[in-house]
């Protein structure tokens, strides 16, 4: 199944670039957003980031299976570079929420799979 034909296709892919950019600024940075929701505030954080880049880029590739590896391994590179920081460690519970994060993401695809043409036609209008 081809993604639905977008007229901004070009803004559509460089938001998408900007939210993977962003992902990696967050991973890396030595003073990341904190959420303080119990214990569990990082993992929130995580689980929202990777949400947000697999139900976007879903929009522009109809290749799910690809785009969740591509996002597991990009939550895996983030969490083998912060172990070369000395301001930040890895954890396998932070890539544990990027997998669920790409799996609420894909979800979210599978219930409005076309919010982002919706979007683009009301733009257009």
């Amino acid at each position: 199944m081809q993604p639905a034909r977008l007229d901004r296709r070009p803004l559509w892919l460089t938001l998408g670039w900007g939210l993977v950019l962003t992902v990696v600024y967050l991973s890396l940075t030595p003073h990341p957003i904190e959420i303080h929701v119990a214990n569990f505030g990082d993992k929130i954080g995580h689980i929202l980031a990777y949400s947000a880049l697999m139900a976007w880029w879903s929009q522009l590739d109809s290749r799910q299976c690809r785009l969740a590896l591509l996002f597991v391994l990009l939550g895996l590179a983030m969490e083998i570079a912060q172990s070369y920081t000395d301001y930040r460690t890895a954890d396998v519970f932070d890539e544990a929420a990027d997998c669920v994060g790409v799996g609420v993401g894909w979800l979210f695809h599978r219930l409005l799979p076309g919010w982002l043409p919706w979007l683009d036609r009301k733009l257009a209008a």
